[in-house]
This record gives structure tokens, sequence and C-alpha cells, in this order.
């Protein structure tokens, strides 16, 4: 009988941030990079469209009129899915939402829950994205999330900074932007990493994520990119095809903990990501990326570590996803290849953005 192959052999891997598991088919898909590759995206966007809700100074949906801003530009969300104004609810005093439940029944539980979301677009740009605003810029886009932060993790205990990129993956609208959301409630997933990391602390006195990133430094097999202060990695628990980990290097609570020079360097990393990430398959890559931290009321609790998520859905081309159906829906997170075949594939492209590589040899 052959010897255990983690390239070749069915297994499950353990996501030690929420207790899950998620199972690994490689031989379902060894080399998932040569299917078919579509045509180079044109790029066929303006950096200006009247028509755009996001752009400056055209009217929004509900009728407001956007600055004619420059760089970042928040703004409340015009259909927000957290209200400040909520009312609270005590079951203890009032009567149940439904008259036929008894008070404080344990399988009908409910919660008010208060809250705020704002729009943040990263530059006046109608076209630039992530892979392509300069770097100063995104700076600026940084400096933006740590001031809507600290403005309301004074009211809030949770305040979720995330990006959806690409019609694939949910954007109602193709200029670059992203949110925030804050609540007075602490979220599922969120939680989750929270009670986890405690108990990594508690057991070992270290944080489960500073030991994470010190031990794929060592490995150097699901490494993406790193540079002084961070360090990219598809993560030995990926679910999503070409799932990124974000980590800083030194142990940081929350965002509105890093240095300028992290500030910085992180722009150049979450630039170098999206560039090869778009280069992949020549195209604009979708994703979900979102921002995890300390929660605010964890004043001086050492087990948090700043990171951030990118959950892509592309798999093998530019109009091949991933669904999560059927067993991931019923069972558990399955995956065609293993972390270390997508961090090769990701750590193969260069950092010239596809669409500048044809203008470069166009001009040459």
């Amino acid at each position: 009988m052959s010897s255990f192959d983690l390239s070749e052999h069915t297994h499950r891997r353990f996501n030690p941030l929420t207790g899950d598991w998620v199972l690994v088919s490689p031989h379902r898909a060894k080399r998932p990079w040569q299917g078919q590759l579509e045509p180079a995206a044109k790029e066929s966007i303006p950096a200006y469209d009247p028509d755009c809700y996001l752009c400056p100074g055209n009217k929004r949906v509900n009728g407001d009129i956007n600055k004619d801003y420059q760089g970042a530009y928040v703004f409340k969300n015009d259909f927000s899915a957290l209200q400040a104004d909520s009312p609270q609810y005590d079951p203890s005093v009032e009567a149940p939402v439904e008259q036929s439940l008894e008070q404080n029944d344990p399988l009908f539980q409910l919660q008010a829950v208060a809250g705020v979301s704002r729009v943040i677009c990263f530059s006046e740009s109608h076209k630039l994205g992530l892979s392509r605003l300069p770097e100063k810029a995104i700076v600026g886009v940084i400096e933006t999330w740590c001031e809507q932060y600290e403005e309301l993790s004074g009211t809030y205990c949770w305040v979720q900074i995330f990006e959806n990129k690409g019609a694939a993956n949910g954007s109602s609208n193709p200029h670059p932007h992203g949110q925030l959301w804050a609540s007075d409630k602490l979220p599922t997933l969120v939680g989750e990493e929270d009670d986890k990391q405690r108990a990594y602390y508690s057991e070992h006195g270290r944080s489960l994520l500073v030991d994470y990133a010190r031990k794929e430094i060592e490995a150097n097999t699901r490494v993406v990119c790193s540079n002084e202060d961070w360090l990219v990695v598809v993560p030995w628990w990926a679910t999503w095809p070409f799932e990124t980990l974000l980590l800083p290097r030194r142990a940081v609570s929350r965002m509105t903990d890093l240095s300028r020079a992290e500030k910085v360097n992180l722009a150049q990393i979450l630039k170098e990501l999206n560039v090869r990430y778009d280069n992949l398959f020549n195209t604009p890559f979708p994703y979900s990326m979102g921002w995890h931290g300390a929660p605010n009321a964890d004043t001086s609790e050492p087990h948090w570590q700043l990171h951030c998520h990118f959950y892509p859905p592309l798999l093998r081309s530019a109009s091949v996803k991933k669904f999560m159906v059927g067993y991931e829906m019923l069972a558990e997170s399955q995956r065609d290849m293993t972390p270390e075949q997508a961090a090769a594939r990701l750590r193969q492209q260069t950092t010239v953005h596809y669409l500048d590589q044809d203008k470069r040899a166009h001009d040459e």
C-alpha cells in the first residue's frame, strides 16, 4: 500500500479559528489551472460614469448628491441593513412576538440589534480598484478604515469592514467600494473566532494566529507573498479555491494599533495580492474580503490577532466558479485542490497587472 500523500489522497483539515473541518479531494483536480482560460478582459470601464450613483457629484438613489470627492469617500448606506434607532426587545417584560409562543422559549429566541451601515468609495475613479490604485491612495483607504473604526467602536461592540468585489460576488455597482457595518451584538463567526483564540491563549500563553504565522513562514509552502510587516497565505484550512489570509507579522489586536510604516506596507501587500488575483485568469478577480480584530469590549484581552480574510469564488477560469452546494451545504465544506497547489499558482503570477502588461507590450 502506498504511503499517504497530501497532494494525492482525500483528507480533512481542521480550522483552529472556527473549529470547522474541510474535506480536501486533490485527486479530483490535480492541476486545476489547466482548465480553459477566458480571453483577457478588456478595459472598458470609464474613469467617470454619469449614471453611477457612487461617482463624485452624482445623485444617489435616495436623492442625495455625492460630494465632488477625491480619494476615499464615506456616506451612510442608503439601504442600511442595521439601524441605529432600533428599539430594544426584552422578552422578560414584553409579550412574545407571536402570541402562540411562551415567554423565554429556548426554541424561539430573539434579539434586537442596533447599528449603522456605511459605504466607503475607495477613490473618485470608477475603474481603479485595489489592484490598480496607486499605493498612496490605498494608504488613504486604510487611514479611512481606521478613522471609521475608531469612531464607531466608541458606540458599537463590533465594526465589520468588508468589500464585495465583482458582480459574481454580490456587488451591485462596479465603482470600487467597500462597506462598514457596526452593531451592538457580536456576530456569530466573530464569536467563534473569539472563543477559539481565547482558548488557545489560555492553554499556550500565546496568540493562535501569531504562532500560525510563524509556522507558515517556516514551512513556506502556502505563502503567497510577504513584506517586512505582512504575510499572505492560502491557509491550511482554506475552503474557497484561492482563499487567502492576510496577517501582520507582529502581535496587533486592532487596525488602529498599526504604525504608519505598517499601513504603508499593508497598502503594498494589498495591491500585490490583488494584482496576483487579477492576473490568475486575466480578469478583475471577484471576492469577499473582510477584517477581523478584537471586539471593542475586549480592551485588554491579548488573545486577538488582527487579520483579513479573502474569499474568491473562481476555480478554473474567469467564468468557472466554485459553488457551495450539495455536500457543502449538508455536510461540510469541500475543495478539489490543496491549499499548497493554490498558493503555488498564485506565486507564479507576475506582480505587474495584466492590463499594464498589455499596455507595456504595446508601447514597446
